[in-house]
C-alpha cells in the first residue's frame, strides 16, 4: 500500500481523536483500512411496481395518503399506526410500530414514500422507514455498514467520500495484468469505488467479483508458499521400515483392507520412506478404519526404530484406540501405553520414565502427552485425531517433541473440498471414502415426538432380540433457558418404562472418568441395554451389539454431528436404525431431518451442512483456523476459490514469480504473513 493511504485516519477533515476510537473498534486505523472497509449488504431504494414484487420482499413505494391514520396502543408502550395509501391502482395498508410520532406528521392527500417488508396476501407493507413528499434518496441503491462506536451511518459516508476525493489517486492496482485480462476482472480503483457508491446491484456483482478471487489468491498463495517452505527447509526423517514385517502383519488382521484404505496406507509409507517431513491430513467417514490404518502407519515407524505418538481429545477415546493398538500391535512384540491425566503417582513415573529410556513403543493418550515432563527417547511419528479440537499450539507443541517427526492429523468429520483446501491448504490430504465389506446401511427416521411410545415400542422389539440402544440428549439437567429434554429426565422416564424388564444407564459430561468408565464397560458388556447419555459418546465408543440409536431434539445438533452420533450405531452385522426426535421450528432445521433421512454419505452431510451453517460454525471452535475474508465466502463463492488455489499453486512453482516486477505486491504479501521466515500461519 502506497504511504499515502498508510496515513491515520486523522489526516482525514473532521476525524479527531474521539472519532478516531470509534473506527479503531472498526479495525480502520489508515486510510486505506477506510477505503477497504466494505459494506455487508446494500439497500435498494428504487420505487418498485407492486405487480412485480414478491411476498415478503423489501420494497420502496410511493403514493398518496388516503385516510387519517389510526392509532392503536397494545401491551407495554407498545402502539400500531395504520393508514391507507394509494400506489399507482392499488390501494394499500401502511403499519407503523411503536412509531406513535408519526400521527401527527402524516396528513390525507399528502404523498410520502415508504420502505418496508410487503405481505402481498394482506396487500401490506409493514414499514421501517418513512419520508414526507417524493423518494429523495440520493443514490437509490445504498451500501450498510458495520459499525461502531459513535460513527454513524450517515458519518461513515461521508468520511468514505473524503477519502476518495483527496487519496482516491494513490491506490494501487495489486493483481497483476495477466489474471484482470484472463478473468475480466475490474481494476483495484474502480472496484473501490462501486463497492461504496454503486448505482446498481450488477456493478457490485463485478467489483464483488475482483476482491473474492484477489482475497483468495492471497490467502492460497501464502498457504502453497507454506507447504514449499515447509518441504525444503523441514527435512523429514528417512524411515526406513521393514516391509516384510508390516505385510506380515497386514496378512495377519481378522479382514482384509478395503481398496481405500490400502491406497492411503501406500500414501503414508511413501512418506514415512521420502526425505521430506510428513504433514498429511487423513479424513474418513465413521466406521471406515482409520484405526487400522493408523496402527499400520505407526508399526513401520517402531519397526524403523521409532517411537510413535497418538494423540486424542478425550479419555475415553484414548482408552478405546490404546485397546485396539494393544490388540492389534501387542503380538507383533510392539508395546503400547496410555497416558491420561487420570494416570497418577507411582505408575506416571514408570510410564515417562520407560519412554524416556525407548522401553515404550508407542504412547496414547490426551493432552498429557503435551505436558513438560513427557519426553521421548526417539519419537518418529506423530498422530492427532479428531484434529480440529486441538489448537495450533497444542499441535505444534507435540511435534517439537521430537526431531522434527512425521504428522499425521486424522478426522470422522469429512470435512467439505471447500473447508479442506481453505483450512489445511499447506497440508496433503487422504481419504478414506469406502465403508469395510458387510456394513448394512443404518436406516434413518425422522419423528415427531408425540410419536414417543411408537418409538419406545420400536427400541423394546430391538431390546427383545438381545441387542441394544443409545437415547442422546442435549443437555445434562432441566435450563431455564431452553426447553430441551435432559439426559436426568429421559433417564427417570425409561427406567420407569422398562422397569424389571431392561436396564437402563445414564452417562455424561459431569461424571468422572472412573464413572463414565464403568457405566461404559457395563453397556459395552450388555449389562446395561439402554445407555442415556449426552454427547459425550460421539467419538471413540465401540459397541458392535448396539442397533437403535435415538436422538431426542434432534434439530439442536448439527448434520455432522448427527452424523457422527448416528455412526455409534451400525458397528456390528444385524440391521441398525437412528431415530431423530424433532419438531424443528426453522426451515433449516426442517432440512436437516430432512437430508439426514436421505444419506449416509458423511461427505455428502457435509458440504450440506456447510451450506446449513456457514464455516464459523462447521467445526463449533474459532481455534480451527477458519479465515475470516472480508468480502469473500467460501460457500457461495467455492468456484473462485478452486481458480485461485490453482493460480496460486502454478505461480508458487514457477520461477516468474519469485523475479518478475508484476508479481511484487503478491511477494510482499507473503513476506508479510512471516511463512517465509518459517512461522506458521495459524
Amino acid at each position: 500500500m502506497s504511504i499515502e493511504l498508510n496515513q491515520s485516519i486523522t489526516a482525514l477533515k473532521g476525524i479527531g481523536e474521539e472519532t478516531a476510537e470509534s473506527f479503531a473498534e472498526m479495525r480502520i486505523y489508515t486510510i486505506g483500512d477506510l477505503l477497504e472497509y466494505f459494506p455487508y449488504r446494500y439497500e435498494d431504494y428504487s420505487l418498485k411496481d407492486l405487480t412485480e414484487v414478491q411476498h415478503d420482499e423489501k420494497v420502496t413505494v410511493e403514493g398518496k395518503v388516503h385516510s387519517e391514520p389510526s392509532l392503536n396502543y397494545f401491551g407495554r408502550k407498545k402502539s400500531k399506526l395504520t393508514i391507507r395509501l394509494f400506489v399507482g391502482a392499488y390501494l394499500i395498508k401502511v403499519v407503523f410500530f411503536n412509531q406513535p410520532y408519526l400521527k401527527n406528521k402524516i396528513n390525507m392527500n399528502e404523498t410520502i414514500t415508504v420502505t418496508g417488508k410487503w405481505d402481498a396476501h394482506r396487500q401490506t407493507i409493514t414499514a421501517n422507514e418513512m419520508q414526507i413528499g417524493h423518494n429523495t434518496k440520493a443514490n437509490a441503491f445504498e451500501p450498510v455498514y458495520s459499525l461502531r462506536g459513535k460513527v454513524t451511518t450517515k458519518g461513515m459516508r461521508k468520511f468514505i467520500h473524503l477519502a476518495f476525493q483527496q487519496y482516491g489517486k494513490y491506490i494501487e492496482e495489486t493483481l497483476p495484468e495477466t489474471f484482470l485480462k484472463k478473468y475480466r476482472l475490474m481494476g483495484k480503483h474502480d472496484a473501490l469505488k462501486i463497492m461504496h457508491f454503486p448505482n446498481n446491484p450488477e456493478e457490485v456483482k463485478q467489483a464483488r467479483r475482483r476482491f473474492v478471487y484477489e482475497e483468495f489468491l492471497l490467502f492460497q498463495l501464502k498457504m502453497q508458499a507454506l507447504r514449499k517452505f515447509e518441504r525444503e527447509h523441514s527435512p523429514g526423517i528417512e524411515q526406513k521400515y521393514d516391509l516384510a514385517k508390516l505385510m506380515e502383519l497386514i496378512n495377519s488382521l481378522p479382514f482384509p483392507l478395503t481398496n481405500a484404505q490400502k491406497k492411503v496406507v501406500n500414501e503414508l509409507l511413501a512418506d514415512l520412506k521420502s526425505p521430506y517431513h510428513m504433514n498429511r491430513l487423513l479424513q474418513g467417514d465413521v466406521g471406515s478404519g482409520k484405526t487400522v490404518v493408523a496402527a499400520i502407519g505407526l508399526y513401520a515407524a517402531v519397526t524403523a526404530g521409532y517411537q510413535g505418538a497418538l494423540m486424542v481429545p478425550t479419555e475415553i477415546l484414548a482408552e478405546q484406540h490404546a485397546e485396539s493398538l494393544k490388540n492389534l500391535l501387542e503380538p507383533v512384540n510392539v508395546r503400547c501405553e496410555l497416558l491420561t491425566s487420570s494416570i497418577k503417582g507411582k505408575q506416571r513415573r514408570e510410564i515417562l520414565q520407560e519412554l524416556k529410556e525407548g522401553k515404550i513403543d508407542i504412547l496414547i493418550g490426551t493432552h498429557a502427552l503435551i505436558q513438560d515432563e513427557v519426553t521421548f527417547h526417539k519419537l518418529g511419528f506423530v498422530i492427532t485425531d479428531e484434529q480440529h479440537r486441538f489448537g495450533v499450539e497444542q499441535r505444534r507443541i507435540l511435534r517439537e517433541k521430537g526431531e522434527n517427526p512425521d504428522v499425521l492429523f486424522m478426522t470422522a468429520t469429512p470435512i467439505p473440498r471447500t473447508l479442506a483446501i481453505t483450512v489445511f491448504g499447506e497440508m496433503d490430504v487422504s481419504i478414506i471414502d469406502e465403508m469395510p465389506a458387510g456394513r448394512k446401511t443404518i436406516e434413518t427416521y425422522w419423528a415427531k415426538p408425540e410419536m414417543l411410545e411408537r418409538v419406545l415400542g420400536f427400541i423394546e422389539k430391538e431390546l427383545m432380540k438381545g441387542h441394544q440402544a443409545y437415547v442422546i440428549c442435549p443437555l445434562i439437567e432441566e435450563s431455564e433457558k431452553l426447553d430441551v429434554q435432559n439426559a436426568i429426565d429421559v433417564h427417570m422416564t425409561l427406567s420407569h418404562f422398562f422397569q424389571d424388564r431392561f436396564t437402563v444407564g445414564l452417562m455424561h459430561g459431569r461424571l468422572s472418568s472412573e464413572e463414565k468408565e464403568t457405566v461404559m464397560k457395563a453397556f459395552s458388556e450388555n449389562n446395561v441395554q439402554v445407555l442415556v447419555s449426552t454427547t459425550v459418546v460421539e467419538v471413540g465408543v465401540n459397541v458392535p451389539n448396539a442397533t437403535m440409536m435415538v436422538i431426542y431434539d434432534a434439530e439442536r445438533f448439527g448434520l455432522s454431528q448427527l452424523h457422527q452420533l448416528r455412526g455409534r450405531v451400525g458397528r456390528g452385522s444385524a440391521q441398525s436404525y437412528c431415530i431423530l426426535l424433532a419438531s424443528p421450528k426453522s426451515e433449516v432445521g426442517q432440512e436437516r431431518m430432512r437430508i439426514m433421512t436421505e444419506t449416509n454419505d458423511g461427505f455428502v452431510l457435509s458440504e450440506k451442512d456447510l451450506e446449513l451453517r456457514g464455516p464459523g460454525d462447521f467445526f463449533g471452535r474459532k481455534q480451527s483456523g477458519v479465515p475470516e475474508f472480508k468480502v469473500a465466502d467460501m460457500v457461495h463463492d467455492y468456484r473462485a476459490l478452486e481458480t485461485a488455489r490453482s493460480d496460486a499453486s502454478m505461480l508458487i512453482s514457477s520461477e516468474a514469480f519469485w523475479t518478475d516486477p508484476e508479481y511484487q505486491y503478491l511477494r510482499d504479501n507473503i513476506k508479510e504473513s512471516g511463512v517465509l521466515e518459517g512461522e506458521k500461519l495459524d
